[in-house]
């Protein structure tokens, strides 16, 4: 038999089919029959009532009736129909029939188009939705085009937001460390992830001769990234706790894709910094060239507040749970973290894990595996004082959010979907249903017409939110790097701005910075190319001097200029979109901050 794409249908038409709307579901596709009904009629109960009732109403044509049952929105348009599936509801004998499978099909389908859903994530949501929900008849997978639409409304009702705290948290380290295997375990054992999928997951890996890495593939979703075992994009997933609602940044660790990585951790509140604690995987992430300084960097000068640094694959043959060698990863560690500008003791936390075998992630290591852990929290060591990474992450307290502030809602992608849809995080200020906002530098204005923050439509976001924004805007007035703001307090736009920086590390081939040096700047969603105009000075005992050049491990005064009008705001003003990070050839030279706005 040949399978192709339904055909319409043809004469005669029952008259309600032809008054179906656009909006429904396509049919599934159904074999060729070369003339012949023998294979149909083989599966038929000519004595079924719904057979009965259906060949009725396509006037004795058999064809038509077949595919009308194939279509259970419209057949369920007949009262005959709905008549007959409810006298069968006492019967409890409805199993995973075509009728469930379309129904399915249809929610799976709903979701999956939804913004920043994964597939993984759909079935997710379907399970915790029939989980929640009561015992529906067998009839209740029968749904009519007006009970859809009633559904649908019902979805979308304006609610209040969740008055939990909202924190991003951004996972990074070196290649392999294992990031995207513990944002996976995290999901799994939060339940947003169920055990059928991750049986799935497990086959895929083994087939691919890499069975620990099927965790790793509830985030990593392309076929690039499961071939090679790296994140490429950065995967972005939620979960919840009693206390507050997360949302989970998987960044990429591989030096090509540090833009990514840069873009996932300019949204975050939160570092997760990963370590491999595995003999040699750990010097050679830490060692020059390896990303684990780079990211702890990038993510103080990106304003991470807190950072939580966990050694990984602590369960390692190498190391079985050895305090040694925990010791070992955080004593060098620990001076790094304090030259970046990370105070110890009061923003950075050390905890040991196995995030394949989720030890110390949800549930604390069982002490025969681990003996000196439970002493070593309820001291306080290294200013821990929680036995788990998910307990760590609900002790923390984000501060400088500010709900009376100026509205700044930096754009990180936008799209098309009946009117122009906005994807950015609430810096600061609150943003309501009705405001009127501006879009700098352009200025235009535009109306919000919805909020949506993960499946919600909520009537206002306050700050740290992640939200979807809907305007009746056209798609090409907004771009990534734009800022929301109101018309009350415009964000500035400037081409010339004055900084401090810190250069890191240099390119051996370019080692000075000097007027007329030409990089990549960073600061909240911008990337730009920017020219070194003047070189101010040179900080030398805390003084500025003139020089004509600096060098790695000095700090110097620069003023730097831009091709383009671009929104910003000095860091004493607005520290979350005051910071930015130099880079070039794919190399990151220099962090700073926005001293002063020179023209605008």
């Amino acid at each position: 038999e040949v399978w192709k794409p339904r055909a319409a249908l043809t004469p005669p038409i029952p008259p309600i089919l032809q008054q179906q709307t656009t909006t429904s579901l396509p049919s599934p596709p159904v074999p060729e029959t070369n003339g012949t009904e023998d294979a149909d009629d083989e599966e038929i109960d000519e004595n079924d009532p719904l057979w009965k009732a259906t060949l009725a109403l396509t006037l004795g044509n058999r064809k038509e009736a077949l595919k009308l049952l194939e279509d259970p929105d419209s057949l369920m348009q007949y009262p005959e129909i709905k008549k007959i599936m409810e006298s069968g509801n006492d019967s409890n004998e409805v199993g995973d029939s075509w009728e469930n499978m379309e129904a399915l099909s249809s929610q799976l389908s709903a979701v999956a188009i939804s913004a920043e859903v994964t597939p993984i994530d759909s079935i997710n949501q379907l399970k915790d939705d029939s989980a929640n929900s009561p015992k529906a008849p067998a009839s209740s997978n029968f749904v009519t085009a007006e009970e859809d639409g009633e559904a649908l409304a019902e979805q979308s009702e304006v609610v209040e937001g969740d008055p939990r705290e909202h924190l991003n948290i951004v996972f990074i380290g070196h290649v392999d460390a294992g990031k995207s295997t513990l944002s996976g375990s995290i999901l799994y054992l939060m339940g947003q992830v169920d055990a059928r999928t991750i049986e799935r997951f497990e086959r895929e890996a083994k087939q691919r001769n890499r069975e620990s890495w099927f965790l790793a593939f509830i985030l990593d979703t392309s076929e690039e990234e499961r071939a090679k075992g790296k994140t490429v994009e950065v995967g972005r997933a939620h979960f919840e706790t009693e206390k507050t609602r997360y949302t989970i940044l998987d960044a990429p660790g591989h030096k090509n894709y540090v833009p990514n990585m840069i873009a996932g951790a300019t949204q975050a509140d939160v570092g997760v910094l990963v370590i491999s604690a595995r003999k040699g995987e750990f010097e050679t992430g830490f060692e020059k060239g390896g990303q684990t300084r780079e990211h702890a960097l990038l993510a103080r000068t990106l304003g991470v507040q807190h950072l939580v640094v966990v050694i990984n694959k602590m369960d390692d043959p190498t190391v079985e749970w050895e305090q040694a060698r925990f010791e070992e990863c955080v004593g060098k560690l620990k001076p790094y973290l304090k030259q970046v500008g990370y105070v110890i003791k009061k923003d950075v936390k050390f905890v040991p894990i196995s995030g394949l075998n989720g030890c110390n992630v949800l549930n604390e290591v069982k002490p025969e595996k681990c003996s000196w852990w439970r002493g070593l929290y309820t001291s306080g060591a290294h200013n821990t004082f929680t036995p788990t990474l998910l307990a760590t992450l609900d002790s923390l307290v984000i501060s400088d959010r500010h709900p009376d502030g100026p509205l700044r809602i930096p754009v990180l992608d936008r799209y098309f979907e009946r009117g122009c849809v906005v994807l950015g995080k609430v810096e600061s200020g609150t943003v309501r249903v009705g405001d009127e906002l501006v879009v700098a530098p352009t200025r235009k204005k535009a109306k919000v017409e919805e909020i949506v923050i993960g499946d919600n439509k909520v009537r206002s976001a306050k700050p740290g939110e992640n939200v979807l924004l809907k305007f009746a805007l056209n798609v090409e007035d907004v771009q990534k790097g734009y800022v929301l703001c109101t018309s009350g307090s415009l964000c500035t736009a400037v081409t010339e701005i004055k900084v401090q920086l810190a250069l890191v590390d240099m390119l051996e081939h370019r080692p000075i910075f000097s007027p007329g040096y030409d990089c990549v700047m960073h600061t909240h969603t911008v990337e730009i190319e920017v020219h070194c105009a003047e070189l101010i000075g040179v900080i030398d005992k805390g003084k500025p001097m003139r020089r004509p050049f600096a060098r790695t491990g000095q700090v110097c005064i620069a003023r730097l200029v831009m091709p383009l009008h671009t929104c910003m705001e000095t860091f004493e003003r607005m520290p979350s979109m005051g910071r930015l990070t130099l880079r070039d050839e794919g190399k990151t030279i220099a962090i700073g901050k926005i001293l002063e706005i020179l023209q605008k």
